[in-house]
């Protein structure tokens, strides 16, 4: 399980988890009224220009699609391009590795909820166990208890 902890500057902490990075994605595109793919996404420019019904060999397919077919030039057809709105700027595509939790933090914090992303469970236990981590010093306490009812919740940490 990944683990979101969001920490809105007036509000209350809340925590919650995704099973894997793919529906990470999604919940994030949903809590910010966005498609999945504006959150992240990973797709080569042969892909992109399939999804519009087009192959590169088409005849006329540079004038009607000129910039996938710039990217395809650009890139090679078969090259994983990413996009991740929040960190690159909207419909942007770089052919460098995106992480998906930094896409998904950037998105969160983007719309004016910071958040620390965990990508497992152990991971988010020790920061909870953590009594020097930055985030729980002063009304960071509210923050801890929500990651702490989540972990809860999810069965990663016994409740005692």
């Amino acid at each position: 399980m990944i683990y979101v902890l969001e920490c809105p500057p007036a509000g209350t902490a809340r925590a919650w988890f995704a099973y894997d990075a793919e529906d990470l994605v999604e919940r994030v595109a949903d809590r910010r009224g966005l498609a999945a793919w504006e959150v992240w996404d990973r797709r080569s420019p042969r892909e992109l220009l399939a999804m519009c019904g087009e192959q590169p060999e088409a005849p006329g397919v540079a004038q009607r699609l000129p910039a996938l077919c710039a990217l395809g030039a650009e890139h090679g057809w078969d090259t994983p391009l990413h996009r991740a709105d929040a960190l690159l700027g909207r419909g942007v595509m770089t052919a460098a590795a995106v992480d998906t939790l930094e896409a998904c933090a950037a998105t969160l914090d983007a719309g004016g909820s910071p958040a620390v992303i965990w990508p497992d469970d152990t991971s988010a236990i020790l920061a909870f166990e953590d009594d020097t981590l930055a985030l729980w010093q002063g009304a960071g306490w509210r923050a801890r208890h929500a990651l702490r009812e989540q972990l809860v919740a999810t069965e990663a940490l016994a409740d005692a």
